[in-house]
């Protein structure tokens, strides 16, 4: 069986503030259930390992995100999840990274994960990320040197999403202008609507919208 690593974040606040945050639940659920009903196997990690912070549990007209998160063994792995330094990357097809702002804080700038990341795609594997989580792919070397982003093309939550969510005074830095400095092309589509990029074996979608579509994206990559 064929299986997906999804690296989850250990940071549970927004920055630097007081209001809790984490991994955004929907954007994990959304397209975990799409690789679950593809027959792919799954593994939830993060730097530290142990319990994952988790936001968006509530969502009362999201049924996808509810029915997900009730599920036991998806509970016991978020509580349980493995440290990045036990993992065997030789174990994985693909690397997804959901969003949520909490990566911001680590993920994003963690040069362990970074070169899991690297050489999984570099075998072969194929890399995803939603939302916020393309920031984890900033911090991503290849072997000779080079970044992962330097010549892909990619799109992630823009400055529009920020702004309407509130959160573009709260957050260490914006995602969007991170990503343009770093890809090679940056981009989106109006907020909020469905969209997707995948440049060879990197996907990455710019919302929680588009968690759905990564997911698709993934399991079709995997054949």
């Amino acid at each position: 069986m064929k299986k997906v690593l999804i690296l989850v974040t250990n940071h549970a606040t927004l920055g630097e503030t007081d209001e809790e945050n984490g991994t955004f639940a929907p954007e994990l659920t959304h397209a975990l259930q799409v690789i679950l009903k593809a027959g792919l196997g799954y593994d939830i990690a993060s730097i530290q390992g142990g319990p994952a912070p988790v936001y968006g549990l509530d969502i009362e007209w999201d049924s996808v995100n509810s029915e997900m998160l009730a599920d036991s063994e998806l509970q016991h792995r978020l509580k349980n999840t493995i440290p990045a330094a036990q993992l065997n990357m030789d174990d994985y097809a693909a690397i997804f990274y959901p969003g949520g702002f909490g990566l911001l804080s680590d993920l994003a700038s963690n040069e362990a994960v970074a070169k899991l990341s690297a050489q999984l795609y570099e075998n072969g594997g194929v890399i995803a990320a939603v939302c916020h989580g393309p920031a984890g792919l900033l911090p991503i070397t290849l072997s000779n040197g080079e970044k992962l982003l330097a010549n892909k093309s990619v799109t992630g939550f823009t400055r529009e999403e920020e702004v309407d969510y509130g959160t573009i005074d709260k957050i260490p830095y914006l995602l969007e202008e991170s990503l343009t400095r770093s890809a090679a092309r940056y981009s989106k589509v109006q907020p909020w609507g469905e969209f997707v990029i995948e440049d060879g074996r990197l996907i990455t979608g710019q919302n929680p919208a588009s968690a759905h579509a990564v997911g698709e994206a993934i399991v079709r990559q995997l054949g």
